[in-house]
Parts: C-alpha cells; structure tokens; sequence
C-alpha cells in the first residue's frame, strides 16, 4: 500500500500554475487504493466552505473520483486554510484529521502535522494562530457575508507577507527542543510536516541517531511529495511534462 503526502499548494486563481502541477498528480501519480494526506495550506486562504476559490471544481472532482476508487484521502488544517470544513470534506469524500495525528506506515508509526505549531520562536504568529483557531472567533467570521470575509483574507494575507518579510529565517523556522517534546509526547521516530518550504530530510531529532523529520516542499510550476511503501520512504520533487530523470536535472542546475 502506498501513503503520499502532500502540503503547501497554495491554490489560489491568480497562479494556474498550481492547478496544472496538482492535476497532474491527481491524474499522473496518485493511484486509486493509495492513501492520500493533505497536510494543510492546500489551498491559499479559505473563508468557508461555502465560499470555495474560484477554479477549484475540476480539483474537487479528481480528488472524489479518488477517493471514490477506493483511496483514504486525509486533510489537515494549515494557517491558510484552517476554516476546512466537514461540508468539504464530504464533498471530497475525505476525513478531517486533528492538528497532530500519530499514523502507521509500513516503516513504523509516524506523526503528521501542519507545522506552524512548531514554529514556537515566532511569538506573533503563535498568538495571532491562537486567536484564529478559537471556535467563538470562527463562527464569528463564518457569520459574516462572503465578500466581507473575502476582504478580511485579503487583508491578513498582505498582512501576513509584510510581517514575513521583516522576520528572520530562524525565526520563522521550527524550533529544535518543540520537535523534540512533540515527537517524544507522541512517542514517534519520525515527523512529518510541511509550513516552513524547506524540503529535506533531517536526522537526529530526539538525540543522537533518533528521531527523523520530513518536511514536505512548496508547490509552483514543480511540486513534492512523499512517498512511502513496503520500501521504504522518499521525498519526490516533479514537474510536469518532464521525466524524473529530467526533473532531477534541472533541480540540480
């Protein structure tokens, strides 16, 4: 059986980009009977489940015929799209999972999550999350009109890229000792996550040769993935139109 993880699409109408590379593996790389986990920031803002972006219906079909093929699809919240709803989530035919949910894969247990929690040096990030996860402020934005809450997303997007411009790299990143005290409260050797757009694969999370963490990439004309089976694991970068001989080419140039 095969597990795919996916995070930090960004889907949003003013980049058709996005939409080709996911299409493409919807239709060229995900199978039906695989297990598929969108670990959050698939879409660029989400203002409710009855406010869908533009664009997205052709996205929506692809992953129910998955799902309708016999595979498990598996959504996390990201800090863009945390108001996904159970509305969606039926129409996907999928399932909501928690903020951090341990799994098993074929290699042994393995936590998945988002990310931004981990980001803990970020202070003004952690308060502004705290406050938008709060059920009382949701059903509070959810109880507005769709073009005031469109205008309210626009603007904390621009607010949030004009603050990320003024933070540092270390800031913005995870912190070492949250990584640690979340894989150990979970009792996991492996991590996976996506947020910070830094693929790699680091070791020695928990202690000398313990613990392994897997970020998942952003997406633009290229995306990643991880996939993982009876054989292992592997992070996976593609592009469309191109082999994964000529992908791993033009990564490296």
């Amino acid at each position: 059986m095969r597990q795919l993880f996916i995070a930090d699409l960004h889907l949003q109408p003013e980049r058709p980009e996005l939409f080709r590379a996911f299409r493409y593996f919807l239709d060229s790389i995900a199978r039906p009977g695989d297990t598929l986990y969108m670990l959050g920031d698939i879409f660029e803002y989400w203002i409710g489940d009855d406010a869908p972006l533009p664009g997205l219906e052709p996205i929506f079909q692809r992953i129910r015929a998955l799902s309708d093929a016999g595979s498990h699809i598996y959504f996390q919240h990201g800090n863009r799209d945390f108001l996904v709803g159970q509305t969606l989530m039926s129409r996907l035919g999928a399932e909501l999972l928690p903020e951090a949910q341990r799994i098993e894969l074929p290699t042994g247990a393995a936590l998945v999550m988002h990310g931004d929690q981990l980001c803990t040096d970020d202070t003004a990030y952690q308060q502004f999350r705290t406050q938008v996860r709060d059920p009382q402020w949701q059903q509070r934005f959810l109880s507005q009109p769709a073009e005031q809450r469109e205008a309210i997303a626009r603007q904390m997007r621009q607010q949030s890229q004009q603050q990320g411009a003024m933070k540092t790299e270390t800031i913005m990143d995870v912190n070492a000792d949250a990584v640690r005290q979340t894989m150990l409260a979970h009792g996991v050797e492996l991590l996976i996550h996506g947020h910070t757009h830094r693929p790699h694969i680091h070791q020695h999370q928990i202690a000398p040769n313990r613990g392994e963490r897997i970020v998942l990439g952003d997406w633009s004309e290229s995306g990643w993935y991880l996939l993982a089976d009876e054989s292992g694991r592997e992070l996976i970068r593609f592009t469309p139109g191109l082999t994964p001989k000529q992908d791993q080419a033009a990564a490296s140039s």
